[in-house]
């Protein structure tokens, strides 16, 4: 039987989220209820148990296999080749970011994506150096989780996922959405290069797991509930960009007033 691409194991996993949420949705409280509103908004972790039990089996993924791959990454690679890899991981994306911009109605957020991608494929050097920012074109990023929320889709239960980590079924299936849109990914099955889209996935998740190294380090030390902590600081950073995603305008308005 022929390897699963990377593509169809995302919409196969995002499937997997759709059935979770109509599964493990909680019911709000009543409207009147701002104490409990707001409790209920904080949490909203109906699928709990479950929840920790996959975040202690990536814990344990991580403390053996990611952690360690990060770690020698950090050692064996230097801080100007760590970047580069991530310019290029940052400039692949750029196709489905534009996509989504375009979807949220961010027009000229998604003509700064096609700018940036054009001169950091070119005189960046195929897109391995972010010659962009320091012109002052400064990225922004995009999925189609936040597009989602961007129309107004609420984001469900509190899921963790394998390996992924914090997430919901809105995003969760945005995820699969990204992944199924992403124009590489078809070059890479028709031309039988799964191994690259497997590669490139790779090599993401261990050089983002090295730009996280000293954060999560300080948050498990300081925290009493790791996985509390991690659902809280998810939530809080997910609704930031989501918040940036639906008011763009203004917050380049607050930014230029920095």
């Amino acid at each position: 039987m022929p390897p699963i691409s990377l593509r169809r194991f995302a919409l196969r996993m995002s499937l997997v989220f759709g059935v979770a949420m109509l599964a493990g949705c909680a019911t709000p409280p009543p409207a009147d209820d701002p104490d409990a509103v707001a409790d209920f908004n904080e949490l909203n972790d109906p699928m709990e148990p479950m929840n920790r039990f996959i975040f202690d089996n990536n814990m344990r993924a991580d403390r053996y296999i990611l952690r360690p791959a990060a770690e020698g990454y950090r050692a064996v690679v230097p801080q100007f080749g760590r970047n580069r890899v991530s310019d290029f991981i940052a400039n692949l994306k750029s196709p489905v970011v534009f996509m989504n911009q375009v979807l949220q109605g961010n027009l000229s957020r998604a003509g700064v994506t096609i700018e940036r991608f054009l001169l950091n494929s070119t005189f960046g050097v195929g897109g391995i150096m972010d010659v962009s920012t320091p012109m002052g074109i400064k990225g922004h990023d995009a999925d189609f989780g936040e597009t989602l929320a961007v129309w107004g889709v609420g984001e469900g239960p509190y899921l963790v996922l394998p390996l992924l980590g914090p997430s919901n079924p809105r995003d969760g299936i945005g995820y699969g959405v990204d992944s199924t849109a992403d124009p590489l990914g078809y070059y890479l099955d028709d031309h039988h290069m799964r191994w690259v889209a497997w590669t490139r996935f790779g090599v993401s998740g261990i050089a983002t797991r090295e730009a996280y190294l000293d954060v999560l380090d300080d948050v498990k030390r300081t925290s009493l509930d790791y996985y509390s902590a991690m659902r809280s600081l998810y939530r809080q950073h997910r609704q930031a960009e989501i918040i940036d995603a639906r008011n763009p305008a203004s917050n380049a308005a607050a930014g230029a007033d920095r």
